[in-house]
């Protein structure tokens, strides 16, 4: 099987954000159950180590004086792994209030610590569940924005 982290991300998220088990599992049992479903070891440990990192940054969500107003200004190697079309749908989740400027800063982070050649909009919504749901409080935004990719995927049916 060829899968990269963010294949092992979102087989973690589908299987456990809906679940009401208690407490959450730990590394061992995580690195069973994705052994089990067929992940290799480097894309696990890629994937821990993903969430890990993005744990870590919830206590580092002061970015300094960040307003509404403001404009982010995307670096070469940022532009380089985010072609416009990905940098256009973060800063339309920002304009729509669904990430704040520290969010948006940790999914940029998380964006490019996937270390995948092609980042593209679908997998952007993934990593913003992620975030969101990592944050305690941010139950609305992650709502509307399950609204957006559910939605989306919807009008593809039709």
């Amino acid at each position: 099987m060829k899968e990269n982290v963010l294949d092992v991300l979102m087989y973690l998220f589908e299987t456990y954000v809906d679940t009401e088990e208690d407490p959450e599992p730990d590394q061992n049992e995580l690195r069973a159950e994705l052994s089990r479903a067929g992940f290799g070891d480097m894309e696990i440990d890629r994937a821990l180590s993903w969430l890990d990192a993005l744990t870590d940054q919830q206590q580092s969500l002061d970015y300094g004086h960040q307003t509404r107003h403001g404009t982010r200004i995307f670096n070469d190697f940022e532009q380089e792994r985010l072609d416009s079309s990905c940098r256009g749908y973060v800063t339309y989740l920002e304009q729509i209030g669904i990430l704040s400027p520290p969010q948006r800063e940790i999914l940029v982070d998380r964006l490019l610590a996937l270390e995948t050649p092609d980042i593209d909009v679908d997998q952007i919504k993934w990593v913003v569940l992620m975030v969101l749901f990592s944050q305690p409080g941010q139950e609305l935004a992650y709502a509307r924005m399950e609204d957006l990719v559910f939605e989306e995927a919807s009008g593809l049916l039709h």
